[in-house]
């Protein structure tokens, strides 16, 4: 019976909030203006939605290709060693437990962890990329690469504990991808919020994204050339159904969502989400490891992970002045 209710509870808890949210936008070289506007139209609308949510200016990073196009908004040019700054300045201003959100908009190409995105300059690659990410483990990490031929850079960020989006699942869906913005498009008008409770999770705006990718698709009567892949479990592998049922993917994806009440800079508070965050996905390992494991061996274990959960919690709504975690 104890299992059952903390089980139940943790099944119907709210999402994480961002805490201590950091927005780092990079948009890269459109290549002709038509481009190079949807790329800028989808970076102005993540900087206000960021603002939306509470983010204070000071957290929110747009690195575009051209810095006189949006001069309020945009803080630099979006070079391969302004974005690798951005990164260490990121990782020196917050603490553990904090959410960063990085966001590459702009066209892909190479393979495996050559693969790169095009900017002003040298291009990152996949491998650039992951190296300087390491810079803010211990955070909450998300990276959504919405770039053609962004697949190949899944699996070379994959860590336990990040959440990776890529607009395709491999670099050999090379053609111009919608898939940045829908996804913008969905976080910007709410329209992502797929159960109206004022927040958008990470798993609703991928999936609202992926559904408004396929429409246009239909729309055109064309083939569907981009498959966006989710990853959250840490194995590089990416799912473009996260959430469903059989999916490896999309528990943590479902915990982090932005919007709703003010986002918590409390340190205390950052901690004992960051905290909760590692119990969480031990879960979600533990239960890939069920059948290799004898019942009651599993359920204590799994029953010792949700007690934990269920104090921490607890500690984070005491902490947060009796509000919901």
């Amino acid at each position: 019976m104890v299992r059952l209710l903390v089980a139940a509870a943790l099944a119907i808890a709210p999402p994480v909030a961002a805490q201590g949210l950091h927005l780092l936008v990079v948009t890269g070289l459109g290549g002709e203006p038509s481009y190079s506007a949807s790329f800028a139209t989808a970076g102005a609308g993540l900087v206000d939605a960021a603002r939306g949510w509470g983010v204070p200016a000071g957290r929110i990073t747009w690195l575009a290709e051209d810095t006189t196009r949006d001069a309020a908004r945009v803080r630099g040019r979006s070079t391969k060693a302004a974005l690798e700054a951005a990164l260490v300045r990121i990782g020196r201003q917050g603490q553990r437990g904090d959410t960063v959100l990085v966001v590459l908009i702009g066209h892909g190409s190479g393979e495996g962890a050559t693969s790169r995105i095009s900017l002003p300059g040298p291009d990152p690659t996949a491998a650039d990329l992951g190296r300087a990410l390491d810079a803010l483990d211990g955070r909450v990490l998300v990276v959504v690469v919405a770039a053609s031929g962004s697949g190949d850079f899944l699996p070379v960020l994959s860590r336990p504990g990040r959440i990776i989006i890529t607009a395709t699942r491999s670099a050999v869906e090379r053609n111009e991808s919608l898939f940045g913005s829908r996804w913008v498009q969905g976080l910007a008008s709410a329209e992502a919020d797929a159960d109206k409770d004022g927040r958008i999770t990470l798993l609703e705006s991928f999936t609202y994204a992926s559904r408004a990718v396929q429409r246009a698709y239909d729309d055109d009567k064309r083939l569907l050339t981009e498959h966006a892949q989710l990853d959250d479990d840490g194995d590089g592998r990416g799912s473009g159904t996260p959430g469903a049922d059989g999916a490896s993917d999309g528990a943590l994806a479902r915990r982090v969502g932005f919007g709703g009440r003010a986002i918590s800079t409390d340190p205390r508070v950052a901690a004992l989400v960051a905290e909760r965050t590692a119990l969480e996905t031990q879960v979600e390992q533990l239960r890939r490891r069920k059948d290799t494991m004898r019942e009651a061996e599993y359920l204590d274990a799994l029953e010792a992970l949700l007690v934990r959960i269920a104090e921490k919690t607890a500690a984070i709504r005491d902490a947060s002045g009796g509000g919901a975690p």
